[in-house]
């Protein structure tokens, strides 16, 4: 029989005694993975005894369950009452190497997925659903289970897999054969692209709703790229920062049109990808303005923001190199300098106020030359300093573990919604037109630490 003929609201009726409800109290278990559903509305956590899903806003717990096992894959589909479940922690509780698809409505197993080696990563939409394996990536009909297509990858121990959920189209990403390298399969198409993404290894990615872009982040964390996926075109080539960085999310607003990016920094950096290319040296005087007074992506890779909506006049923080390209030729310029200078920093930013982040420190305006990632030759490039270094102590290094998940809310246009594994939850909110640092709306301890 077929999987969604048992789907229904998750709110349709209580679970049976099966499963017990899980001990609701906060920091009664501990956070193994966070994770947003497809459209931002709920989000998943899996703990050392089972899962939880909260609303996103309002925040609200929607249910929990306690199998006495850790769950380290918890992936929901929209808001329906399936979700696929891949067991881990210290006590997992079912082998790593099988997805569990589990029906809360029935509090059961109703299928499965089994694989010779650990399961690092798991996406859903209504018709698919994807599984990424070490060196190999496999996508199957959700309705029966049937295998529909395996590619290879280059060793993928972080589980990179992106599948577009809505449904015009339908797109998968995931590692390709080569570092840096990312394969796009436009199955409507039924063609394959390949992208050069980064010089170094991949950290991060993510599709949007309709398929049509490609978002990317390396292991270094300072650079995240925008591409066309039908013909491979980088669109954008954004800073987050210029100190290493651990990106943990990347994740498109419903429209395509502004990006959020997670990392253990600390921060959330939103910017406005809804253009065809870079602002660059293009940019309004307020925007330049804006990028000196407060900038961005100062050093400390603190820079970053939020936003949602079409807004024709936002933009995001132009590189402080940008006028070089206006005054002087190409020629004239190292290698570095110029692609530095045609960076886009964020439009907005958040800055998450968790202890276990550190502070934030400063800010001293001042420039430094440091070699960047993807421009060669080990020439140096300028960048500002937004914040106090973190080598200096000011800065607070970021913990080991932690991670950020990242939303945009349903219910707003200017709002995000951020949780963190270290068991806080976040609503901000953002100037539509000017962008700058987000304010808190509202925050929430749901959790345990997760282990480092």
């Amino acid at each position: 029989s077929r999987l969604f003929s048992r789907a229904r609201a998750m709110a349709a009726s209580p679970p049976s005694s099966s499963v017990t409800s899980a001990r609701v109290q906060p920091g009664d278990d501990e956070i193994i993975y966070l994770g947003f559903n497809q459209d931002h509305g709920c989000f998943a956590c899996g703990t050392d005894v089972g899962f939880r899903v909260y609303n996103s806003d309002p925040f609200q717990l929607t249910f929990a369950r306690d199998f006495g096992g850790g769950i380290a894959v918890a992936q929901m589909l929209f808001r329906c009452n399936i979700q696929a479940l891949v067991g881990g922690g210290p006590s997992p509780q079912f082998p790593p190497n099988k997805v569990m698809i589990w029906d809360d409505h029935q509090a059961r197993m109703i299928g499965e997925l089994a694989f010779r080696s650990r399961v690092r990563g798991l996406q859903l939409r209504r018709d698919r659903i994807a599984v990424a394996l070490e060196h190999k990536a496999y996508v199957y009909n959700f309705a029966d289970l049937k295998l529909l297509h395996s590619v290879e990858t280059i060793s993928n121990p972080r589980g990179l897999l992106a599948l577009s959920p809505g449904a015009t189209s339908t797109v998968l990403a995931c590692p390709g054969l080569h570092r840096g390298q990312v394969r796009v399969e436009l199955y409507d198409l039924r063609r394959t692209k390949f992208v050069p993404a980064h010089e170094s290894h991949l950290a991060c990615l993510a599709v949007s709703d309709d398929g049509s872009r490609l978002a990317t982040a390396s292991e270094k964390g300072t650079l995240i790229r925008v591409f066309d996926t039908a013909d491979g075109r980088q669109l954008h080539e954004l800073r987050r920062g210029s100190d290493k960085a651990d990106i943990h999310c990347l994740s498109f607003n419903r429209t395509g049109e502004l990006l959020a990016v997670g990392s253990d920094h600390g921060t959330v950096h939103v910017f406005s990808v809804g253009s065809s290319g870079g602002d660059g040296g293009a940019s309004s005087s307020a925007t330049r303005e804006r990028a000196v007074s407060s900038p961005g992506g100062g050093g400390g890779g603190d820079d970053g923001g939020a936003g949602a909506g079409a807004d024709s006049n936002r933009h995001n923080v132009p590189s402080v190199l940008a006028p070089l390209r206006a005054l002087l030729p190409d020629w004239r310029l190292t290698r570095g300098v110029r692609n530095y200078a045609s960076t886009e920093w964020a439009f907005a930013r958040f800055r998450i106020p968790d202890a276990a982040f550190g502070g934030s420190g400063g800010g001293d305006g001042r420039m430094v030359v440091e070699e960047e990632e993807g421009e060669g030759g080990g020439e140096g490039v300028a960048r500002r300093h937004g914040s106090v270094s973190r080598a200096s102590g000011g800065g607070g290094v970021p913990r080991a573990g932690l991670r950020v998940a990242v939303g945009f809310s349903q219910q707003v246009p200017n709002a995000l919604c951020v949780a963190t594994s270290a068991g806080g939850y976040y609503v901000c909110s953002f100037d539509l037109a000017r962008g700058g640092e987000c304010e808190m709306t509202f925050h929430k301890y749901f959790g345990q630490a997760t282990r480092g």
